[in-house]
Parts: structure tokens; sequence; C-alpha cells
């Protein structure tokens, strides 16, 4: 059997919606303040998509910027998946749309779902691919639009998302390679978080209307202490696969769900903060989109240089979780 290609990232890319919503916006939306949110969540301001702007839209985009950095064009893709809470709609896949958009009809296209971790699970399946020789290129995005399942009513969570999209184009090569991956998922805990209306269990209805059933519903404490453990179990996991010592890790680039959540994480996986990303501030919790945008915006700041290592952890619902070391 031939020995797995190594698998890295030729290209990034990311794409945020101009509109911002500030704190000082929400205090006029819903009964809360800025001082409340930002010492709970660390979160300042987020983007939220115009109105007619789609998943999609944000993806195409965030694909083009990959595809120009790593100088390839559309008909070059053998594989794209979106990884997205928030489709376009339920059927077809939203990665079938960003193919029209993008112009790469040879490719396969299908969606990834693992809310907040499913960057992360997209980044693990086209790593495969390419391993295998299967695909040369293959273009990993995570994308949403939060803004249109959140609750603008429920302040315990509509402060804390935003839209926008990020994307890695992977290819045969050891720029940037992908050293180590872990994934991982509990659904004894799906209740936690979830939009309880819109599938198969509770189609939509008038009821589900009515019952406000469509929008994202949280328990913010359980959620918490499950993601804390699960991530920092999940960066001891992608190190240790990785061969590497902790200190050797020159930037960590959490999910940005939550400064709190981020700084219990590091401290229980004994990583000092000062090597930790954090964009949490300006875009708040984007889901799949979160960890990559903030992974690009960390190469882009040179918080990632060529040969360091970088460790990305992420943490969302079903519960799911992943975590991968890349040496830039």
């Amino acid at each position: 059997m031939p020995s797995p290609l190594p698998v890295g990232i030729l290209g990034l890319g990311y794409h945020l919606p101009s509109k911002v919503l500030t704190n000082l916006d929400l205090e006029k939306i819903v009964e809360t303040t800025d001082e409340w949110i930002r010492s709970r969540t660390g979160i300042s301001q987020r983007r939220i998509a115009a109105d007619g702007e789609v998943t999609s839209d944000l993806a195409a985009a965030a694909a083009k910027g990959a595809l120009a950095q790593a100088g390839l064009k559309p008909t070059d893709l053998d594989l794209i998946l979106v990884a997205t809470m928030t489709p376009d709609m339920p059927c077809p896949a939203t990665a079938c749309i960003v193919q029209e958009k993008l112009g790469a009809p040879q490719a396969a296209a299908t969606d990834v779902a693992a809310a907040c971790s499913g960057f992360l699970y997209g980044l693990v399946i086209g790593k495969q691919f390419v391993a295998s020789g299967t695909y040369r290129h293959v273009l990993v995005i995570g994308a949403e639009v939060l803004s249109r399942v959140v609750d603008w009513t429920d302040r315990s969570t509509c402060v804390l998302f935003g839209d926008g999209a990020g994307a890695a184009l992977l290819g045969p090569t050891t720029q940037g390679e992908i050293l180590s991956t872990h994934l991982g998922s509990d659904g004894r805990g799906a209740g936690l978080l979830k939009v309880p209306a819109g599938g198969a269990a509770q189609p939509a209805s008038e009821e589900s209307v009515r019952a406000r059933a469509h929008y994202l519903k949280m328990n913010g404490t359980e959620v918490f202490k499950h993601a804390v453990r699960a991530m920092a179990d999940a960066c001891h996991q992608a190190i240790d696969k990785a061969g590497i010592r902790p200190e050797q890790v020159a930037c960590v680039v959490p999910h940005q769900a939550n400064i709190r959540i981020i700084e219990a994480v590091v401290e229980r996986a004994g990583i000092p903060l000062s090597k930790v990303y954090l964009n949490v501030d300006r875009y708040g919790n984007m889901s799949a989109a979160s960890t990559i945008v903030a992974f690009c915006e960390a190469v882009r700041d040179g918080r990632v240089k060529k040969g360091d290592y970088a460790l990305l952890v992420a943490f969302g619902a079903g519960l799911t979780w992943g975590s991968c070391v890349i040496r830039w």
C-alpha cells in the first residue's frame, strides 16, 4: 500500500460582511448593555450579512481569495466542502451552489454538518482525499449567516453570534502541512445547542413559528463545561499526535466562542494566553467560519510565520470537537 501523501494548505481566504453591529446597537434591540456583553463574552461587535446576502455568497468570496493566493483556477478544484449550520436551504447542499458561483463544474461538492467544529471536520475529510491520492485540490470552507437563525429577542444568545466565511485550499505539499488531526463527538449532548424546528423531527408549521423554534437554543452553562473539557483534551491529542512538545506551539487558534471559554481552555491545557490568537472581540462567534477566519488573520498578521507550529481547536453543537497541528 503506498504511503500517504503529505497534505498542506496552498492558499487561504476569508470574507466578512461590511455591516458592523456593535454592542451599543444591541442595547437598542434587546435588554442588555455593552459592559454586560464585553465582561461576559469579550465581544464588542460582530458582522451581519446584508439583506439578500446568503451563506454561499460569503463562501464563494472566501474561496476566491484562497484560489488567488494558491495561484489556481476554479477548474483546478476536485472537491468543494462547505462546513455550515446555516445552509442557503435544506436541500441542495450549499457547496453545490458555491461550485456554480465559482465556475467549477468538474468538482464534487457537499456540505459538512458539525456546527462550530465544521471547518476542522471538513479539513480532516479533505486531508484524507488528498493523502490517498484520490483528489489533488480540495477546497474546505467554513461559512455562516447566523444572524438568520438568532432570536433577536433572546439576549442570552443574540449577543454572541456573527456572520462570515473562511477557506483553505488543500493539496499534496509540505507547505502549511497538516501534521496531525483529532476529532470527537458526544451525541448525549445534542440537546444542549440546537435549532429545534425545520427538520424531519419538527417540520415547519404555524405552531413551530409561533414557538420561535426555528431559532438557535442553547444551554450556555452546560455547553461551557463540555467545551472547556473537550477543547483542552483535543489540544493535547493533536500535539501528541504531531510528535511535538506544547512549548513548541507558536500560535493557538481556538474557536472564537467566548473569551471566558478560551481562557479556561488554555489554562487547563497549560498554554500561555499570550500564544492565543483572538478576534472574538471584533466578530463574535461565527460557528464554522470562526476558526478558519482567525487562522487567516493570524497568518496575515505574522502571528504564524514560516516554520511555526500552529494549533487549531474548536467545539460545537452535536456535541462535536476537533483539533489539528499545522507546520506553516
